[in-house]
């Protein structure tokens, strides 16, 4: 090894030089574990190749085209971040050199302000590198420093506690105690005394001289009340008394003792619903919602993934002795996982695999065979469209949602590729288009705002088009030829479309119109929550009437926003077609203004598009 390199060693941990197109001639390294897994980096692959497998964004093709030297930070598709240096050297080639960043509190903080994200972070490793954790250690760093009661609220396993021990470890209370109580895990004769101690006396099997209770014993500190859902209902009034009053009176006594505590609780429960149904009472609910934090789930932060396998891999390989990897191909894998027991489902699945891999890079293969992979959410059956439109229109159409949804799920180019089973080139050139066609220079607000609104109006129409194939059109006719509700054809298809209502989340109401020879629209059946009676006339504005007798000539469409004496919406209609090709009704969808503005901002954020 010469002195030139044996000096770039010293600094970073992997060196590469390729020649002016990028083909590696070199690769040498301190034995850094993540390269050992890029089978790229050998002799004779491509720098574009191990930039693809370490990044999200490749920019070594950019940097070879300018020809000037560059270094930057960037995070690895692995979980570290890595300094990376470029620079040409004679003969056209380049040295890449890579220099893997440990740091046991990933930095989120860059491009933020505030003085709190810069004074404030846990002394412990608490892995946060996605713009939801971002939001909430933002609003554990706010109330660190104040005795206000914080209601945690999430998912099994998403971290509720380790974010309860962060709030006890930036905060003022650091040096006192915290007590953690898992409510749902005590016997509920046995819970009171255990949040409230007892004197001597109190009960049969009571200690000589009693017990202290969780609160007292988290004087000056912060009780943490795990599951806090369980709690019974007696013990729940003394529980709002003690956050009321911050006073505490111990089974068996009259004398009552101040304490100085922060409450923080916790559920995976809605204890909203559970007020309704008297199972929580609603003034300690209302206690206990001072300052909600929200932690979503590992799922909707696909981006931390790599970097909590990297923390667990690293514990647990210090703890077992070992030196295991995970490959490119292994995080992505885990990456696509949809995690039903959140980061504490990851952390075992990482401790399992470094235990039992029986060789040092833990592949696609062997994940498998640790997980239950099915790969995304799918449907349980495909759409059938029975309604003719034009088969590029409806390929187009299904294309650009599964790209939306794959985006919006994953934010990740390579991770959209790899679940909707495309190359990365061609996800890349595609996803380019769609945007594209949204965001070109020359358009000006109207005409993005309308292309906008084309991209949901497609989805919506969509929705009216498989309503209206799954609605049976004998069951239809029998209904007109005897409108009475009580009829079993009037039962049957209401009770359809209720369940199609409530089944996809965000349709106001489905109905069904027929016309009259006069051009009237009559209403036939709806869900259940409709409000129109049967066999009523609907008399609407004329951009939303217009667009029904489109759906009765056989175009399925969706409105513009209108206004009826109902309110403010935007309706999809298709026919319903018989055997014979005869269009016996139309069915109709209704989603509020609200819901539209709603899904026009997801889209504009999703799309990075400024109207």
């Amino acid at each position: 090894m010469d002195h030139f390199t044996s000096a770039l060693l010293s600094i970073y941990d992997q060196l590469i030089v390729t020649d002016k197109n990028g083909t590696i001639l070199k690769s040498t390294g301190t034995g850094n574990t993540l390269f050992h897994t890029i089978k790229s980096a050998n002799v004779g692959g491509s720098i574009k190749d191990v930039e693809q497998d370490l990044f999200a964004t490749n920019f070594a093709e950019e940097i070879m085209g300018k020809n000037e030297k560059r270094s930057f930070m960037q995070s690895s598709w692995q979980g570290p971040e890595l300094l990376m240096t470029a620079y040409p050297i004679e003969s056209g080639a380049w040295v890449w050199a890579y220099k893997e960043l440990k740091d046991s509190y990933p930095d989120t903080s860059r491009g933020q302000s505030g003085p709190l994200l810069e004074s404030k972070k846990p002394s412990f490793p608490f892995v946060i590198r996605s713009k939801p954790m971002l939001d909430v250690l933002h609003k554990m760093q706010m109330v660190c420093d104040v005795s206000a009661t914080v209601l945690l609220l999430g998912e099994s396993g998403v971290g509720k506690e380790i974010a309860a021990r962060a709030i006890h470890n930036m905060g003022n209370r650091s040096d006192g105690p915290f007590i953690p109580v898992n409510c749902g895990a005590i016997p509920e004769n046995l819970i009171e005394s255990e949040l409230f101690g007892y004197v001597e006396g109190a009960f049969t099997s009571a200690r000589k001289d009693g017990a202290k209770g969780k609160f007292t014993l988290a004087h000056k500190g912060i009780l943490f009340l795990d599951e806090v859902g369980e709690l019974p209902l007696n013990v729940q009034v003394k529980l709002l008394r003690v956050l009321q009053e911050r006073i505490v009176t111990p089974i068996g006594s009259t004398a009552s003792h101040p304490v100085d505590i922060q409450v923080i609780a916790a559920t995976n429960k809605s204890l909203e619903k559970m007020v309704k149904k008297g199972e929580f009472r609603e003034d300690l609910y209302y206690r206990l919602h001072v300052v909600p934090i929200h932690l979503p789930p590992l799922r909707k932060r696909v981006d931390e993934i790599p970097h909590l396998v990297q923390f667990f891999l690293q514990k647990y390989n210090t703890l077992y002795n070992r030196k295991v990897a995970f490959t490119p191909d292994a995080i992505d894998l885990l990456c696509i996982y949809q995690w039903p027991g959140n980061v504490r489902e990851l952390e075992n699945t990482v401790e399992r695999l470094v235990i039992t891999s029986g060789i040092p890079e833990v592949d696609v293969a062997l994940v498998r065979e640790v997980l239950p992979f099915k790969g995304p959410n799918k449907p349980t059956s495909l759409p059938v469209i029975d309604f003719l439109m034009p088969l590029q229109e409806a390929v187009d159409l299904v294309e650009e949602q599964l790209i939306n949804m794959a985006m919006e799920q994953y934010k990740s180019l390579k991770l959209a590729a790899k679940v909707l089973e495309v190359s990365q080139p061609t996800m890349s050139r595609k996803y380019k288009k769609l945007r594209n066609k949204i965001e070109e220079a020359s358009f000006s607000p109207v005409d993005k705002r309308a292309i906008l609104e084309e991209q949901i109006n497609q989805r919506l129409r969509s929705i009216a088009v498989v309503t209206a194939a799954i609605i049976p059109a004998e069951e239809v006719i029998s209904l007109q030829k005897n409108m009475n509700r009580q009829t079993s054809y009037s039962q049957k298809l209401k009770q359809k479309l209720t369940m199609i209502q409530e089944k996809e989340g965000v349709i106001e109401w489905v109905f069904i119109f027929i016309m009259t020879d006069d051009g009237r629209l009559i209403h036939l059946v709806a869900d259940k929550g409709f409000v129109i009676e049967p066999g009523e006339e609907y008399m609407g504005p004329p951009e939303m009437v217009n667009v029904a007798y489109q759906a009765f000539n056989g175009k399925a469409g969706v409105t513009p926003i209108y206004e009826d004496r109902y309110g403010e919406w935007k309706t999809s209609f298709a026919p319903i077609i018989d055997d014979d090709g005869n269009i016996v009704a139309i069915v109709g969808c209704d989603y509020s203004k609200a819901y539209f503005n709603s899904e026009m901002q997801r889209l504009r954020k999703q799309l990075n598009i400024h109207v």
